[in-house]
């Protein structure tokens, strides 16, 4: 059934459905998004297609290919350093910004963030190594109200679209995580640290959270040649 709505709104409705789907690993890395197919699934026209596969290509969640459409975007082990050198460097300047700058206020919505997120089973008894959509939204929200209080929009939106193409690989370590690292705890740290103001130790622990995910992304990829790994 044709869905009816202006362009633009039509087009967001169908990046939201995209996107979840590709985070949810319906779609794998690599894997062609023909428009013509997703027009028949979304009821929608080519050009709104295109317009959500745009906006998904701007966040790293998809490729444009030339001459062959889109593809979800291809996993790399260089890409996978380049992007958690990248956050290192960007959100944990964010997360001093934010220290610096965030009152009482921030810091209430960064407890309530936290507690949402340590209350949300991470995975589903029927989906045991995927992430749970619900813990997956809450745990956008807590990284993202970490450094809400920057003050900075641009650098919001940088750091949300770094969050959502490293999210294609955190999902992988997903099944190997388990007994091999304590995230409540980590995400706990990271909180304690921030409403102490202590910046060096919150950076430090931001830095070793993204660094722990990597290394276990890392061992499920295959070697690339004159990839470096840190």
């Amino acid at each position: 059934m044709a869905r009816t709505g202006t362009s633009d709104t039509l087009a967001s409705h169908v990046y939201e459905q995209l996107r979840a789907a590709i985070l949810a690993g319906e779609h794998a890395p690599g894997e062609r998004l023909m428009p013509a197919e997703l027009r028949g699934r979304f009821g929608v026209s080519i050009s709104v297609i295109r317009e959500a596969l745009s906006r998904l290509a701007e966040q790293r969640i998809v490729k444009s290919v030339y001459n062959h459409g889109f593809q979800v975007t291809p996993l790399s082990r260089k890409d996978l350093v380049d992007l958690t050198d990248l956050r290192v460097e960007v959100e944990g300047y964010a997360l001093r910004r934010a220290i610096a700058k965030g009152d009482i206020a921030w810091e209430s919505q960064v407890v309530a963030a936290h507690h949402t997120l340590a209350a949300t089973p991470p995975r589903s008894a029927e989906q045991p190594d995927r992430t749970s959509d619900a813990w997956a939204q809450a745990h956008r929200a807590f990284h993202q109200t970490l450094i809400a209080a920057c003050d900075m929009p641009i650098l919001l939106d940088f750091c949300g679209s770094l969050f959502d193409a490293s999210e294609l690989y955190r999902r992988l370590s997903v099944p190997v995580a388990a007994g091999r690292r304590d995230v409540p705890r980590e995400h706990r740290e990271i909180m304690e640290a921030t409403l102490a103001r202590d910046t060096d130790l919150a950076t430090r622990r931001l830095e070793a959270h993204f660094r722990k995910t990597t290394s276990l992304v890392l061992k499920l990829l295959p070697a690339e040649d004159g990839a470096g790994d840190t």
